[in-house]
């Protein structure tokens, strides 16, 4: 995974509520046997017509290197399609800023490096309020755990530390265990030295 230390990149603001990743990454785009190809599959048919011609007025089209999605609440419902998350970071999405997110979801973007961020609606609506009057260029600093964009006070947010530390390393979940590979590997030495019959029966 891409370390997550400090981003700074275009935001767009998705307000509405309830955006379901059957949207976000439609099953035509679930059949492929590898991952290949999913930032098209990103919002599809949002983005696109039937006839496969750009819609201009979406969002994501107004804007070209999109790092940043200000969103509604319970983004990311529906179905558990881990799809979602990968044509997220394939298309250059590095975290999503919103009140709350589906419990799936947001599993699937803290197994793969998609930083979610959740604050008050308070404090999300001045962010999506300047998004959707300006291009707007948001910057997330993860060590500080800080959000900043223009004419907008700056913005502090909560994270597990855990959580933070795998982020900013580019750790996923077996990076994380194999950072105590050398306490593993004692404990099963010691253990095993212990336990001589687990050896034997193996043998």
């Amino acid at each position: 995974m891409i370390p997550f230390v400090h981003e700074r990149g275009v935001a767009v603001a998705m307000p509405a509520a309830n955006i379901d990743t059957d949207v976000i990454m439609p099953k035509t785009f679930l059949k492929g046997t590898d991952r290949s190809g999913l930032d098209r599959g990103l919002f599809h048919d949002l983005r696109f017509d039937d006839a496969g011609d750009v819609r201009q007025d979406f969002v994501l089209n107004r804007q070209s290197n999109v790092r940043f999605l200000l969103v509604g609440p319970n983004f990311g419902c529906g179905s558990s399609r881990e799809h979602a998350v990968w044509g997220m970071l394939q298309y250059g999405i590095r975290a999503i800023i919103g009140t709350s997110f589906a419990g799936i979801f947001a599993d699937n973007a803290k197994n793969n490096g998609l930083l979610l961020v959740t604050l008050t609606p308070e404090a999300l609506t001045p962010l999506v309020a300047r998004a959707q009057a300006a291009p707007a260029i948001l910057a997330v600093d993860l060590e500080n755990r800080k959000i900043t964009m223009s004419n907008v006070a700056p913005l502090g947010f909560e994270i597990d530390p855990a959580r933070q530390r795998a982020l900013m390393l580019g750790l996923d979940q077996i990076g994380e265990t194999l950072q105590e590979a050398e306490h593993i590997s004692r404990f099963q030495e010691i253990y095993l030295a212990n336990n001589a019959w687990l050896v034997e029966t193996a043998a």
